[in-house]
């Protein structure tokens, strides 16, 4: 049976609050569908273009710096027309701008991207030039981990892609146009890690850790050999095997030191100067 106006309002003034309840939200959800006819349409600039016009688009807004814009148009070219030979090149100026913008995880993932799909694509060797490029920086052999609280827990993880990335592109394309300026870079980072791995050991030094000081400096000389930063690890070699009362060991480094570097500023009374501080 149906309950009459009259028994409704005698029901439950709960049962009430949550009839008078269904009817708002109910009220709601029809003038929700009812204002979103009302709302202004988002039109898509670039509905109708084609391939070409894409990409300028997308080139003009890199050159110009816009680089959000430029990523946004490349990844709408790419998605548009996967297969084609401008796709392919929006892939690589993609990741260029990304680099650009600092985003490099971005960047390094649209190199690789490229790589990956196209091996034998005439310009892979710019996508490993880029790729080495995003985590180089021209500071992190000198002063880029001086002042971290504890260099034994930052790893130079950056370095060592980039170092990675500009010897695939020297060993598989040798004569690339890319090809000096990325072991021009490869000996730079190789003398920032030999470095990075002598200012862990002073760390270590300076705490009185000889024996991990010792094997710091040992790695310095063993990875990364005829760098100039073998004269700092050779000098931390000696301190160390001193402290250590290792006088043999001391001696054998030192006669390595004054064979390698028979000039050393540090035979030369200048062994006072601070450490970090090479010319």
């Amino acid at each position: 049976m149906f309950a009459s106006p009259m028994n409704a309002l005698n029901l439950p003034r709960a049962a009430r609050r949550t009839g008078i309840a269904g009817w708002c939200l109910a009220l709601l959800f029809a003038a929700a569908l009812g204002g979103c006819g009302l709302l202004p349409e988002v039109k898509d600039e670039t509905a109708g273009w084609n391939a070409e016009r894409l990409y300028k688009e997308a080139h003009d807004a890199m050159v110009d710096g816009n680089y959000t814009r430029s990523i946004k148009l490349f990844e709408t070219l790419e998605s548009r027309f996967p297969y084609g030979r401008l796709a392919q090149q929006a892939i690589l100026e993609s990741a260029y701008a990304s680099y650009r913008s600092q985003e490099p995880v971005a960047a390094v993932a649209a190199c690789d991207r490229f790589i990956r799909t196209y091996p034998n694509n005439p310009s892979v060797d710019y996508a490993y030039y880029l790729k080495g490029l995003v985590n180089f920086r021209e500071d992190q052999g000198l002063l880029g981990y001086l002042y971290e609280v504890d260099l034994s827990e930052r790893e130079p993880k950056g370095m060592r892609e980039s170092y990675e990335a500009f010897k695939e592109l020297v060993t598989k394309f040798p004569q690339s146009r890319y090809a000096q300026d990325s072991d021009s870079r490869m000996r730079y980072l190789t003398n920032s890690l030999a470095l990075y791995e002598v200012k862990v050991g002073r760390y270590y030094y300076n705490r009185g850790a000889y024996v991990a000081a010792a094997n710091r400096a040992q790695l310095a000389i063993t990875n990364y050999p005829r760098t100039p930063a073998n004269e700092d690890a050779l000098d931390l070699l000696m301190r160390s095997y001193e402290q250590l009362g290792l006088t043999s060991l001391r001696d054998d480094a030192e006669r390595v030191m004054r064979a390698t570097f028979p000039g050393s500023r540090y035979f030369a009374g200048a062994s006072s100067r601070a450490w970090w501080k090479f010319w």
